[in-house]
């Protein structure tokens, strides 16, 4: 509830995705936008209760799923990195994912820093279904904010 208005929450299957200021809007499902805050117990001088106190900051893998199509720039990517781990410093990218609402305005914007493709899966096949194949990246990173 914002200023006494209840708001309806958004819906999630309009999104877009920015690397280096690339916008794509091709994505079937984006997951892993969380961070997770280590617990650290510090039994204090005997105390009957333990003091429990903040610890360091874990983010999750992004992972981009998206329909295959001619588009490789993100397999040539991670394709790169593997060819030579040295370039990594170079490759790393800033990013950010877009909620959009039914006009097509950003309402939500999520910020990650310094991200790389740790990983890349061309999918399954089966000639028993229909369907689209789809592709998966996880982008490694090294944090992530909600910013709007």
């Amino acid at each position: 509830m914002a200023n006494g208005v209840v708001q309806d929450p958004y819906t999630n299957y309009s999104f877009l995705i920015e690397l280096d200021n690339i916008v794509r809007a091709s994505f079937r499902q984006v997951s892993g936008l969380d961070s997770t805050i280590d617990v650290i117990e510090n039994p204090e001088g005997g105390r009957p209760v333990i003091t429990k106190m903040a610890g360091r900051t874990k983010y999750s893998n992004i992972v981009l799923k998206w329909g295959i199509d001619a588009d490789r720039e993100l397999y040539e990517w991670h394709r790169q990195i593997s060819l030579n781990p040295s370039s990594l410093p170079r490759q790393r990218r800033g990013g950010a994912i877009l909620l959009m609402n039914t006009q097509g305005e950003t309402v939500a914007r999520w910020d990650f820093e310094r991200a790389w493709p740790c990983k890349y899966n061309a999918g399954d096949f089966n000639a028993e279904t229909e369907g689209i194949a789809v592709e998966t990246v996880e982008l490694a990173h090294e944090g992530v904010q909600r910013v709007l």
